[in-house]
């Protein structure tokens, strides 16, 4: 990435106008970089957030697809192996599974496989999660099934700050990037980006709140919950540290650790079903390197082990604020 002048200013942006920021400023860096997906053209997506891109680079570089993932994956491979870095929207979660092959056979191997001669510099964004009130399959939480793929890496942003430096660290990244954007944060709230600012790096996790009764671990949609849980308990006297992890894989556990060491408990909470979900990984993590420093079991919170359900009673599947402190409250009386 280049420098960006320090006269640029600071703006209040949503997660969807900071992607859109991001990805401008990529484009803008490195003319090898493509945008391509179902829409992402003229309409500038389904959610806005390649609005504009088309018009100011042209449609040789932002590419209005059939309406074929696996198609839109496989063209993408062969653009990697030539140097380009395309970027690939997949317009709702639920979609990607007809690009699944091309995702795991394809993507993630061919670096491995080629004994590192063939890099495969490629971001596959995936709207991702629920909240919206949205028709069947297009609420989905696929995000431990790439985790468990060796060779991709997996990253979730969950604010505009995060949105809009994590999408160009991923398009820089010479490995395959599966981007996962929180959908039911794309316009719900503003933060300030400064553009000269210094990231942190892409594969870290990070502390945004501190406490020290339990330790709170979450990413994506869920953190902006598990934020609001934090500030409830501490109305009742409880003090909880909250961790956006931010990225899944690799897992940064490190600071999960020093904290859990701290507090002595720590809760998991992730939209998808808890059944093999992240929260499993991350409990057996903290368990096998905090054993002794704990003072409960590792407790998570998902959704329940049901295919995503109806919207109209998708809040009632969905972890919400009282599911997140009954298992603080089932950790702290342990």
């Amino acid at each position: 990435m280049t420098e960006t002048p320090a006269s640029a200013q600071v703006q209040k942006m949503t997660l969807a106008k900071a992607l859109n920021s991001g990805l401008r400023r990529a484009m803008e860096d490195d003319p090898k970089v493509l945008v391509m997906g179902e829409d992402v053209g003229k309409l500038g997506g389904v959610f806005r957030i390649t609005d504009g891109l088309q018009k100011d680079f042209g449609e040789d570089r932002v590419i209005d697809s059939p309406l074929a993932e696996s198609g839109i994956l496989g063209t993408a491979v062969g653009l990697a192996m030539r140097g380009y870095r395309p970027v690939c929207e997949i317009q709702f979660d639920g979609f990607v599974y007809p690009a699944y092959d091309q995702i795991v056979s394809q993507v993630a191997k061919l670096h491995f496989r080629s004994q590192g001669k063939v890099p495969m510099p490629m971001v596959i964004r995936i709207p991702f999660g629920g909240g919206i009130g949205a028709v069947e399959h297009h609420s989905e939480s696929p995000e431990a099934q790439f985790a468990h793929t060796p060779g991709l890496k997996v990253v979730a942003c969950s604010n505009p700050v995060d949105g809009y430096w994590m999408i160009q660290q991923a398009i820089a990244c010479d490995d395959p990037v599966v981007f996962l954007e929180p959908k039911r944060q794309y316009h719900a709230d503003k933060a300030e980006v400064d553009p000269t600012a210094t990231p942190d790096p892409l594969f870290t996790s990070r502390v945004v709140r501190a406490g020290e009764d339990v330790t709170l671990l979450a990413y994506g949609p869920m953190v902006k919950t598990c934020l609001t849980s934090a500030e409830a308990a501490a109305g009742d006297g409880a003090s909880i540290e909250v961790i956006d992890l931010r990225t899944l894989s690799p897992l940064d556990l490190e600071p999960v650790f020093e904290s859990v060491r701290r507090t002595g408990r720590a809760v998991v909470a992730h939209e998808a079903h808890t059944n093999l979900g992240m929260g499993a990984e991350i409990a057996a993590r903290i368990t096998e390197e905090c054993f002794y420093s704990l003072e409960a079991p590792v407790l998570r919170v998902g959704g329940f082990d049901t295919p995503y359900p109806p919207a109209r009673v998708e809040e009632e599947w969905l972890p919400d604020l009282d599911r997140v402190l009954d298992a603080v409250d089932r950790s702290l009386t342990y």
